[in-house]
């Protein structure tokens, strides 16, 4: 994943798809790209998606700049954490975020197998 990549999918909301028996697309705001290149989402609501994980281990994630249009898709396989460091992190975020009202229950980790270019223009559908 280059740079202009991860920058994006830092500065905006994702929308993560899962499918089993009917498809599943939620916005994530508790997100982010690890030093290492994996992604990372805290679970909040993530119910029906964790089930389709449990299916399938598939997830699909697109972000966009709606000013510039500059988007990515990115498709990977997602694993999931129930403690951990990052798990820990994450907690702490979404507890700060509403004031100890809720908390993340674990983490997706996402390591990305396939990044798409979704900006309009001669690279759309382009494989990074």
């Amino acid at each position: 994943m280059n740079e202009s990549v991860a920058k994006l999918l830092k500065e905006q909301v994702w929308h993560l798809g899962t499918f089993d028996r009917e498809p599943n697309v939620v916005p994530v705001l508790f997100k982010n790209v690890e030093a290492d290149g994996t992604l990372t989402v805290g679970d909040v609501f993530l119910d029906t998606t964790l089930k389709n994980i449990a299916a399938n281990g598939k997830v699909a994630i697109s972000a966009c700049d709606t000013q510039t249009l500059e988007g990515y898709q990115i498709k990977g396989e997602a694993k999931y954490l129930t403690e951990g460091p990052v798990v820990e992190a994450y907690k702490q975020m979404v507890s700060n975020m509403f004031h100890g009202a809720m908390t993340a229950k674990g983490v997706l980790v996402i390591a990305p197998e396939k990044v798409i270019v979704t900006t309009p223009g001669p690279n759309n559908k382009k494989e990074l």
